[in-house]
C-alpha cells in the first residue's frame, strides 16, 4: 500500500522502561511504513528530563500548543526508590501534570470495549468517559497535624492586606487539618472542555458534586458549568443531547444502573478514583484510552492510561520475550492520528486511524491476546508474545 501523506507534523513523546519498547515498535511498525509522517520527537524519558532539569517537558508542552496533537509514551514519576535507582538529582513532577498545566486540558478516559474480555459491569455495553478536572483540590492541598489544644482556622489575605478569617474546629485534643482550592479561570476550562467533547462525540454530560454540603465550593461548580452550558445549549438541543448536574452520590448510583453512553464529569479526587473503578469495570486498565483536550476542543494529547510496565522491562533487559499488553499505547496513537486528520481534513489519514483501532479489536476478539487479556477470559484461553502480536496486526494492515 502506498504512504498517507499528512501535511503537518505531530509532536511525539517517547517514555521510560517497557512502555518505551513497546512505543517504538508501534511507531516503527504500526504508524510509519504506512503513514508519511513528521515526528517531532522529545525524549521524555527519566534520564533525559534530569539531564534538562525537566525543561524538556515544557518544551514538549509548548510545542504540542503549536502543532496541536501530541502523543505520549507511558513515563515514570520517580519515587525515593527511583531517585536512587537512576542517581536522579531529584523527585521530578509527573510530565502529565507538567503538560496538563501548559495546555491547561481536561484529562478524558474511555474504555475501549473488547467483546471476548468479560466485564465485570455486564450491562455496560456502551463507553463510559470520566472527565476529570485535574487541578487543585486535595492534590494541591496543605496538611497540618495538630499536637495541642488550640483553634483552626481558614485565612484570606488580599492585596490590600485585609483578612478574611473562619474558625474550622477547636481542638480539645490531637487531630489533624486540612485546606484546598480551586479556581474559577480553571473550572471554566474544564467546563469548556466538557461541552465541547460531548459535542464533539454526540454524548450527554453530566456533572458531579456534593455542593449541598460545600455549598461554595461545590456549587461553584454547579454555577460556572450552568454559565458555560448556556453558550452551547442552542448546539446541543441541535443534536438532542443533554446537560445535568447530580449529587456525586446519586451519579455512582446512576452508574451502576444505567449501560454506558455518557460523559461524566468529575472534579478532581473524584476522576481519579471512578476512571479506575469504570476501568476495572469494563475489564482492564490496558483497554483504557486517555485524552488531553483543550478548552477549545482544538488541542489534543494522546496517552496510555497505565504505566511503564516496569516487570516485563526486567525480563526485557534479560532477552526474554514478555506478552505486553500494547493496545492502549496503540490507540493513543490512533486517536492522535484522527485529531490530525481532523484539523487537515485528512479523510485518507481518518480511514487509517479507524482501520487499525478496527483490526485491533477485532483480533482481541478472535483470541488472539496477551497474557493480561487471556487470564481474564479464563484457563482455556491461549495468548500469544508481544512480539507474535504485532506480527499478527502487521500482516492484518497489510492483507
Amino acid at each position: 500500500m502506498s504512504k498517507i501523506s499528512v501535511k503537518n507534523p505531530i509532536v511525539n513523546m517517547n517514555g521510560d522502561e517497557m512502555a518505551r519498547v513497546i512505543w517504538n515498535k508501534i511507531q516503527n511498525q504500526m504508524i510509519l511504513p504506512y503513514v508519511d509522517l513528521k515526528l517531532i520527537t522529545f525524549d521524555l524519558s527519566i534520564i533525559s528530563r534530569d539531564k534538562t532539569n525537566d525543561f524538556i517537558t515544557k518544551e514538549a508542552a509548548n510545542e504540542i500548543k503549536k502543532q496541536q496533537v501530541g502523543v505520549k509514551c507511558a513515563t515514570i514519576t520517580p519515587d525515593d526508590k527511583r531517585v536512587k535507582e537512576y542517581s536522579l538529582k531529584k523527585k521530578y513532577p509527573s510530565p502529565n501534570g507538567t503538560i496538563r498545566n501548559i495546555l491547561k486540558g481536561t484529562i478524558f478516559r474511555e474504555p475501549i470495549i473488547i467483546e471476548k474480555i468479560p466485564k465485570i459491569v455486564n450491562h455496560w455495553n456502551k463507553p463510559v468517559v470520566i472527565a476529570r478536572h485535574a487541578f487543585g483540590d486535595i492534590y494541591r492541598s496543605q496538611e497540618i497535624s495538630i499536637t495541642k489544644k488550640g483553634k483552626l482556622t481558614l485565612c484570606f489575605e488580599d492585596e490590600n492586606n485585609k483578612k478574611e478569617q473562619k474558625l474550622i474546629h477547636n481542638f480539645e485534643s490531637k487531630g489533624v487539618g486540612l485546606a484546598y482550592f480551586n479556581t474559577f479561570d480553571s473550572i471554566y476550562d474544564f467546563a469548556s472542555s466538557c461541552f465541547n467533547f460531548a459535542l464533539i462525540r454526540k454524548i450527554p454530560l453530566f456533572l458531579s458534586t456534593k455542593n449541598t454540603i460545600l455549598q461554595r465550593y461545590d456549587e461553584a461548580f454547579k454555577e460556572i458549568f450552568d454559565d458555560v452550558y448556556k453558550g452551547f445549549k442552542s448546539k446541543f438541543e441541535k443534536n438532542k443531547l443533554t446537560y445535568q448536574h447530580r449529587l456525586i452520590d446519586d451519579m455512582v448510583a446512576c452508574l451502576m444502573k444505567w449501560s454506558g453512553g455518557f460523559l461524566w464529569a468529575c472534579k478532581n479526587y473524584d476522576g481519579d478514583v471512578m476512571s479506575d473503578l469504570v476501568a476495572q469495570g469494563f475489564g482492564s486498565l490496558g483497554l483504557m484510552s486517555s485524552v488531553l483536550q483543550s478548552p477549545d476542543g482544538k488541542i489534543l494529547k494522546t496517552e496510555a492510561a497505565h504505566g511503564t510496565v516496569t516487570s516485563h522491562y526486567r525480563q526485557h533487559q534479560k532477552g526474554l520475550q514478555t506478552s505486553t499488553n500494547p493496545i492502549a499505547s496503540i490507540f493513543a496513537w490512533s486517536r492522535a492520528l484522527k485529531h490530525r486528520a481532523k484539523l487537515d481534513s485528512n479523510l485518507k489519514l481518518e480511514r487509517f486511524a479507524l482501520q487499525l483501532e478496527t483490526i485491533c479489536i477485532e483480533t482481541l476478539n478472535k483470541g488472539f491476546m496477551t497474557k493480561d487479556l487471556a487470564l481474564m477470559c479464563g484457563p482455556q484461553q491461549k495468548w500469544v508474545t508481544t512480539n507474535e502480536f504485532f506480527e499478527i496486526i502487521k500482516n492484518k494492515i497489510e492483507n
